[in-house]
């Protein structure tokens, strides 16, 4: 997975969290941890998108357009990570005599496409406003329904 998701989340939770005032690049990137350059990267895909509005100038900055109950994971990470779970590179060829070699690009294809679609059905389940609360108390990981913490270990 690619860390572009991660700040989008950082991103979007940090502004939550100041929903009254802008925040501007330079902000953003020193609670991140990272380039001013990469944060303005991300963030003009949410803004293009919708879930960001900007002021240009020296009080300029960035701040949410939707409520971020409403703003869902599963909806950030496909518009900038979909995809980012498969290799770039799989073993095998399809030409070849092998019969692993010759299928496993299809099968493996096959298993990220699935685990990618279970990423994001659980990513739906989960807003900004959950991260942010979930931040606030301190707390971890979201559970996954109907499998214990034990189990996940």
């Amino acid at each position: 997975m690619n860390s572009e998701f991660t700040i989008a989340v950082h991103c979007l939770v940090f502004l939550s969290m100041r929903s009254e005032c802008m925040a501007n690049s330079e902000d953003l990137s020193q609670s991140v941890g990272t380039h001013p350059a990469r944060v303005r990267k991300v963030l003009s895909v949410l803004r293009k998108h919708g879930y960001l509005t900007t002021k240009e100038g020296a009080h300029g900055g960035y701040l949410l357009s939707r409520p971020s109950e409403e703003i869902k994971l599963g909806e950030v990470y496909r518009l900038v990570a979909g995809g980012s779970l498969g290799p770039s590179w799989c073993s095998g060829e399809s030409g070849s005599p092998c019969k692993v070699s010759s299928n496993m690009q299809g099968v493996m294809g096959a298993i990220y496409d699935g685990g990618e679609e279970a990423l994001s059905a659980y990513f739906d389940r989960i807003s900004i406003l959950d991260v942010m609360q979930s931040i606030e108390r301190g707390e971890g990981p979201f559970p996954l329904e109907g499998v214990s913490t034990k189990e996940k270990i």
